[in-house]
């Protein structure tokens, strides 16, 4: 054993657990007992700590790569990254989009500046992915599961490029992430719950305006989570929780729409422009046989039009889109134009859109994320390594006053090697695949299902359960459905990190725990029926062969002699 200079045996390493041995006694009684209890609590917030650290281990090496990329990102594009539509948020004077997100940005820019709000969007990213843990924990989701279902959030290299960008998208999930924990904390949330979940997950849509599509699950959930059978005044009880939570989810909207129509004259989220749904229809459209009279009839763009556009986000942007250059005949304007040749290919051609929206909803359950000439360019979501720039309108310069505009000190730069790592992991699977998300949806799926099926029969935790999976896969479903009913971008696919492994993991629980409840109910059917035994003082047992009655019960024994 090796000794130290002054001639005493060296003391061993302590351990997590030997932190707790606190400092050395104090002098006095008195001091001696404060000092024991200041070390007893010690101790004891010691083994807590390290009991939690050994049950979950795999979530904390987890947390912990999500945490290193997060800084790689900060350093690999200084202050933050900046995109086409940032400006819209920056200057929010066009109306075309929901301005919740200026609000983070006036109470974070004028203090740290771009680099604080990525900082803080990088945050939000790391407390979505440890509700989401904490949720699946307390729902009795199995460790390993509630890991990989929360996995995506810290580790998709996606989400990761969009919480470095100066882009509402982060914030709207962080939202909705509130929403569905008030609404899921508790196995069957009150009325003050639910009223307070309804009205964050209302107050997204001021931040992106798909977010108003959420209120079909909400009204449903509130529904499914009433405990009563389904009697007729049950019913108007389920009703009652529906209207409250509609109710409360449209509040923020509807103050949100006032406080614009007081401000900009449009009483609505966002002012779109004319007909958002003309990039749809249009290239879904079979200009050949499609019926339309002469003023709408250049209107429709032949398929390497479209391509050449860059697709439906170029059929409605791009300046060279016929929607946007072509004439408009006197007396008429753009919008009416696109509007009546609109409803023409959606009453003429519904199938044709329809398939090209069902094409655009599974891109996000294929193997690999390669680009496609119909869609928008997936290279605007990933890292680059350089400062990316979208020229002709938004150049380096461009964006440079924007960032002096708007209190940004700092030079936007992009540092190569860092930027080179975040590049290589993005493109060489450091994504979620699609296969893993389309598990997750079934998963969801077959959760929601199991509550439906012999309903009388199943225990309130079921039925807990498969309210639980239909809240979250229905906000999955609508929100991306929606999204890709008018477009479809990687952008818009975002919400599926969050929502569709939260959907499995909860399924896959919701799912189990019927499989067990059948096979419990199994078991104890086919169990015999057997008399009741009552055991009597001498330890033996007086069997009934007949059911006792209300009002029997056991006789005391006679008493024995001597």
């Amino acid at each position: 054993m090796p000794v130290a200079a002054t001639g005493r045996t060296a003391s061993p390493p302590k351990t997590c657990l030997d932190q707790a041995e606190g400092p050395a006694r104090p002098s006095g009684q008195a001091g001696w007992a404060a000092g024991a209890t200041r070390t007893a609590k010690a101790a004891g917030a010691t083994r807590t700590a390290c009991a939690a650290a050994r049950a979950h281990w795999m979530f904390a090496l987890v947390f912990a790569a999500g945490l290193a990329l997060r800084v790689l990102a900060e350093i690999a594009y200084r202050p933050a990254l900046l995109y086409i539509d940032s400006a819209k948020y920056l200057a929010g004077a066009d109306g075309s989009e929901p301005a919740g997100y200026r609000v983070l940005l006036r109470l974070l820019d004028p203090l740290g500046g771009f680099g604080l709000v990525a900082a803080a969007q990088h945050g939000f990213g790391l407390a979505m992915a440890g509700a989401g843990y904490a949720l699946l924990i307390r729902r009795r989701v199995p460790r390993w599961l509630a890991v990989l279902a929360v996995a995506p959030v810290l580790l998709d290299a996606y989400q990761l490029q969009l919480e470095q960008t100066i882009m509402p998208d982060v914030a709207f999930e962080t939202m909705i992430t509130a929403g569905l924990m008030l609404l899921l904390w508790r196995r069957r949330p009150g009325l003050l719950l639910v009223a307070a979940g309804a009205l964050v997950l209302g107050a997204a849509s001021a931040v992106r305006e798909i977010g108003a599509v959420l209120i079909v699950p909400v009204m449903i959930f509130a529904v499914l989570i009433v405990s009563s059978p389904l009697t007729t005044r049950r019913w108007r009880r389920r009703a009652g929780w529906a209207t409250l939570a509609g109710t409360c989810f449209a509040l923020p909207m509807l103050g949100y729409m006032t406080a614009a129509y007081g401000a900009a004259g449009h009483f609505g989220l966002a002012s779109n422009g004319p007909a958002p749904e003309y990039g749809r229809v249009a290239a879904a459209a079979d200009c050949v046989t499609l019926k339309v009279p002469a003023d709408e009839r250049a209107l429709c763009p032949s398929p390497a039009l479209t391509r050449t556009l860059g697709g439906v986000d170029g059929l409605l942007n791009n300046p060279q889109s016929p929607g946007l250059s072509g004439p408009v005949p006197a007396g008429a304007t753009r919008e009416k134009l696109l509007t009546s040749f609109s409803m023409a290919v959606l009453r003429q051609q519904p199938l044709r859109v329809a398939a090209a929206i069902a094409r655009d909803s599974v891109r996000l359950f294929a193997l690999t994320r390669d680009g496609a000439p119909e869609i928008t360019s997936i290279s605007r979501w990933q890292f680059q390594t350089f400062y990316p720039t979208y020229p002709r309108q938004f150049t380096m310069a461009v964006f440079t006053q924007l960032t002096r505009e708007n209190g940004g000190g700092d030079e936007l730069a992009a540092v190569k090697p860092v930027a080179a790592v975040l590049r290589d992991y993005q493109l060489h699977g450091g994504y979620t695949p699609g296969p893993l998300y389309a598990l997750a949806l079934a998963a969801g799926l077959g959760g929601s299902l199991s509550g439906l099926r012999r309903r009388r029969t199943l225990r309130a935790v079921d039925q807990e359960l498969a309210a639980a999976c239909v809240l979250v896969t229905l906000s999955a479903v609508v929100l991306l459905a929606g999204s890709d009913a008018f477009e479809f971008s990687w952008r818009y696919q975002l919400p599926a990190v969050i929502l569709l492994p939260l959907a499995g993991a909860l399924g896959v629980n919701a799912v189990a725990a019927r499989i067990t409840a059948g096979r419990n109910g199994k078991a104890a059917r086919k169990a015999p029926v057997r008399p009741t035994a009552a055991r009597t003082a001498t330890g033996g047992t007086g069997r009934r062969t007949h059911p006792a009655s209300a009002g029997s019960g056991l006789q005391a024994p006679p008493a024995r002699s001597g």
